[in-house]
């Protein structure tokens, strides 16, 4: 069978999406979706169970996460949805102003946001985030003359990379800063913003109570989704950035919540 002209990036994110929407995937459904060969599939399917977002079974796989306490690594969340994400994290980048200090949590939607500050003039950068800390100290093997400047907040790391515990929490408590990039695990309408992590759920807490401002960057698939630990209510949100795959119906809900809605267009895949 003739490839379809998708990126393996792509038909594993797309492979990914099924599996959370649905709980299982064939292999015969994914081959005639996605017009690839069986071994092609196949061979996503074990880039996904590498990643620890699926599980194989014969003949197709099933999802490996299932319960408020579970929490995927970041880069088996990196490999979801990332259209999205870039769309959203586009958004977001242009609500940091130069000469600004943000802060930047952990997670892969915030980790894109961080990307895309990386020219912005004499920015500082806060982070509790492993990944755009190292994203912020070099490219490749080279340190970025323009990157901003890096405050990393210390503590003990989480299975998504995020420096969690009394440390952080007593460094962020110490800080003032313009602007915070907080993405969530599950956003719901009654829970708000959760995560499976208590400690990461304190250190959240500890960030947003020294944000002069708190954008929250989630990408449509959060939306419902409810995990162990709350850490902030959505009408302490001043804005939210999402994708237009949100339903019209958690769009209406979050317009009416936060202080302000970006919902960013996805190009097509």
């Amino acid at each position: 069978m003739a490839d379809n002209g998708l990126l393996a990036h792509q038909r594993q994110a797309m492979i990914a999406e099924m599996v959370r929407r649905s709980g299982a995937v064939r292999v015969a459904e994914l081959v005639e979706q996605l017009g690839v060969s069986d071994m092609t599939v196949r061979r996503d399917l074990d880039a996904l169970e590498r990643s620890g977002v699926l599980k194989k079974v014969h003949g197709g796989a099933v999802s490996a996460a299932g319960t408020a306490i579970d929490e995927p690594g970041f880069e088996a969340k990196s490999a979801l949805e990332s259209a999205a994400k870039a769309a959203v994290a586009e958004a977001a980048a242009t609500l940091v102003e130069p000469g600004s200090v943000v802060a930047v949590a952990a997670g892969t939607t915030a980790y894109a946001v961080a990307a895309r500050l990386l020219h912005v003039p004499r920015l500082t950068v806060v982070t509790n985030s492993l990944p755009v800390a190292e994203l912020i100290r070099s490219t490749g093997d080279e340190p970025l003359a323009s990157a901003p400047t890096l405050l990393l907040t210390g503590g003990s790391p989480t299975p998504s990379a995020a420096l969690v515990g009394p440390l952080a929490d007593q460094a962020v408590r110490s800080l003032h800063v313009d602007l915070l990039i907080l993405g969530a695990h599950g956003v719901c309408e009654k829970a708000g913003l959760t995560t499976p992590n208590l400690a990461e759920a304190q250190t959240n807490r500890a960030l947003i109570a020294s944000a002069r401002r708190v954008a929250v960057v989630a990408d449509h698939t959060k939306w419902g989704v409810v995990a162990l630990s709350g850490f902030a209510a959505l009408d302490e949100i001043d804005v939210f950035v999402t994708d237009t795959g949100l339903d019209p119906q958690a769009r209406a809900t979050l317009a009416e919540t936060v202080g302000e809605l970006l919902v960013a267009p996805v190009p097509p895949v």
